[in-house]
């Protein structure tokens, strides 16, 4: 542990849904929900309007529309607009220190220590005061909540306790008085089962759980979990701020709203998910020798098959075929619940053969049809994201499916997004970060003037 809070743990606040709210503003102010918008998909993130209904991260997106009030906005996740707003963040976290160790696409810590910076209490605190006016102002609006202390433990334990859009310094030979009173939930080791056994135990805040012997809970948790709980209840946290984090692997995976069991539909769904998991790796400028696959049945058995060639690859037709000759070796006749694809023993190169031949298919589609049945017509940005005729012959191309949320441009009447989609129609609100709230119009799904847009531009004047 250092002697001043020179560790800042920075974590954007709810930003998935602070982004769509940015970039649709017709949203702002009301309660958002970013995740799997059909029957068994789940919540990735929920705006704090949406959280005061009880609605969080991780719950069954059905169990959030019941507890949502009407006129709740129900969206599919856009990556590559929370990919621009992360790399702007991360861009001005390096500005302040060069060494920055980014967690996730929404936080990351900053070590102050190999900077000219005030390490005081009070230059610490202008400072993350300076960054977070820097974020919100270079996002467009997207707050984060900056926590401050002399460990990576303490940081992101204060970065969580004054969201959105917090800020709390734990002053230096503070950080028992700080950390003591609060729950055992706060510390990163204790899940929920953990809590609950520390509970029977009349263990409820982490200065009881320091006081309990290290014996005991080596006893109740194990050496290495029991260990870790004991230093960290008296705050021992020496783990350095690291700036190059190795990515082990790169996946994408799907539930499905209704079990597979056909093979056609099941490879074009592999298809979908290569094209997804060979689009992160070249963003990332990754390539990888090991194809993974992770099948999920009915029962919710899990079954996982891998493959690894000689030279590492990026190219989703590779990647798809070798998924779908792993997907041949299991039996999906009781159907499949989920299907994941992945891509391990990652490099920075690639050598493909150069004469390797692959069924080809189109990637290039702006959706794919999905296992949901024909959705009835939709109401405000929660329709359906599956199409209205799935499409089994493998030689016709599908009609689009548009997904809740998406960036869409129309020839006529401009950039939007969708509202919704069922029952052969698409609607479109005509808006951007930087517009009054637009017009919402409805077309065939397969309107020729109605395209997939990029992400919009936060920054520019529509006027301009």
């Amino acid at each position: 542990m250092r002697g001043e809070p020179s560790i800042l743990h920075v974590d954007l606040d709810a930003m998935f849904a602070a982004v769509e709210q940015r970039d649709k503003v017709s949203l702002r102010g009301r309660p958002v929900v970013v995740g799997g918008v059909a029957g068994r998909g789940v919540v990735s993130t929920a705006s704090y309007e949406a959280r005061a209904f009880g609605v969080h991260s991780a719950m069954p997106m059905a169990q959030a529309r019941r507890r949502s009030p009407p006129g709740t906005a129900f969206l599919s996740p856009r990556f590559a607009a929370y990919k621009r707003t992360s790399e702007v963040v991360m861009r001005l976290l390096g500005e302040v220190s060069p060494l920055v160790e980014q967690v996730s696409i929404d936080e990351a810590y900053v070590d102050l220590r190999v900077t000219d910076n005030d390490l005081s209490l009070e230059g610490v605190t202008a400072l993350a005061r300076e960054l977070k006016t820097a974020i919100a102002a270079a996002t467009g609006g997207v707050t984060g909540s900056v926590g401050a202390a002399s460990s990576k433990l303490l940081a992101k334990i204060s970065s969580d306790l004054h969201k959105p859009d917090g800020l709390t310094v734990v002053p230096p030979g503070g950080e028992l008085t700080f950390l003591h009173p609060l729950p055992v939930g706060r510390l990163g080791g204790v899940g929920p089962a953990t809590e609950q056994r520390l509970h029977r135990s009349n263990v409820r805040t982490i200065g009881q759980l320091a006081a309990v012997e290290l014996s005991d809970l080596v006893d109740w948790f194990g050496t290495a979990h029991g260990s870790g709980l004991y230093r960290l209840a008296r705050a021992d946290d020496g783990r350095p701020v690291v700036s190059e984090r190795e990515a082990k692997s790169v996946s994408a995976e799907e539930t499905f709203d209704v079990d597979l069991t056909d093979p056609a539909h099941l490879n074009r769904e592999l298809e979908l998910l290569a094209t997804r998991v060979a689009g992160r790796l070249r963003s990332s400028g990754l390539t990888g020798r090991t194809v993974n696959i992770k099948v999920r049945h009915p029962d919710f058995t899990t079954v996982t098959r891998a493959i690894t060639r000689d030279q590492p690859t990026d190219d989703p037709r590779l990647v798809a075929q070798l998924a779908r000759r792993l997907l041949a070796e299991l039996d999906t006749s009781g159907g499949i619940r989920l299907l994941g694809v992945g891509v391990s023993t990652l490099a920075d190169f690639a050598q493909d053969d150069l004469f390797t031949l692959l069924p080809a298919f189109d990637l290039s589609s702006p959706a794919v049809p999905t296992a949901s049945p024909v959705p009835s017509p939709s109401l405000l940005a929660g329709g359906s994201d599956s199409s209205d005729s799935p499409v089994d012959d493998p030689g016709t191309v599908p009609p689009p499916v548009w997904r809740p949320g998406q960036d869409v441009l129309h020839d006529d009447v401009g950039a939007g997004w969708v509202w919704g989609s069922g029952l052969g129609r698409v609607t479109v609100r005509f808006e951007g970060p930087r517009t009054p709230p637009g017009p919402v119009r409805t077309f065939a799904v397969g309107d020729p003037a109605l395209h997939p847009a990029d992400p919009p531009d936060w920054t520019a004047d529509p006027h301009a």
